[in-house]
């Protein structure tokens, strides 16, 4: 017996990233990260957010809608795992999954004029948002839960080097959230290229960097 449901889009992610390259692996990971919730007109209700307040985090459910596909697979290549191990869907965050849906948990900052902002969040702007769900630390944190691919790929954050001549080029509000970001090495886990020049959109500009041993250098900095 099928129950095929449509989900509603409540919200969009107004998020630094355009696009998908650089964006932190999971929500936290950047807590100095800033976005904001934009609710759609049917429910932009000052009322539903009522009593928010009272918590420090919610949970974000939302949809992966960069991930385009028309069927699944059982297995996937974690990046995180170097993208060259397989694993079952379920015991990874892919979004190439039957429903291409993720999970995250956010700082709530402040709620103003029916908006939320947040820090913490790994979306990419434009994201929908299907439902917000407050976090809930005395049932939410298990404290005694495991995770033994993230002891198998643990790595160090790397140092971040911005020269001078560009940090005057990226929003001084911005620039501790882009340090925390480029220290996690948003370089794919199987590219270890020290000649190879990478870059991505953050907050207005087009950041390029490179990697050698455990140091990143930013290179090139354009609005």
């Amino acid at each position: 017996m099928s129950d095929s449901r449509t989900l509603k889009i409540i919200a969009r992610i107004k998020s630094d990233f355009p696009t998908k390259f650089g964006i932190p692996r999971q929500s936290g990971l950047a807590p100095t990260l800033s976005a904001k919730i934009v609710f759609e007109h049917d429910f932009r209700s000052p009322e539903a957010l009522s009593g928010l307040e009272n918590f420090s985090h919610i949970w974000l459910i939302w949809g992966f809608s960069e991930a385009k596909q028309e069927d699944w697979s059982p297995t996937v290549r974690p990046p995180r795992l170097g993208g060259n191990r397989k694993v079952g869907v379920f015991a990874t965050r892919s979004p190439f999954r039957p429903n291409s849906l993720a999970l995250s948990a956010v700082k709530i900052e402040k709620i103003e004029n029916g908006e939320i902002f947040i820090s913490g969040a790994d979306l990419m702007d434009g994201t929908p948002i299907y439902d917000i769900k407050p976090y809930l630390p005395a049932v939410d944190a298990i404290t005694s839960a495991t995770d033994l691919f993230d002891k198998i790929a643990e790595k160090a954050l790397l140092k971040v080097v911005i020269p001078t001549e560009f940090t005057g080029k990226i929003p001084a509000e911005k620039l501790e959230a882009l340090k925390e970001i480029l220290a996690l090495d948003p370089r794919p886990a199987y590219q270890n290229d020290p000649t190879r020049i990478y870059g991505f959109q953050f907050a207005g500009c087009e950041i390029k960097f490179k990697v050698e041993e455990k140091t990143l250098t930013v290179v090139s900095v354009q609005k």
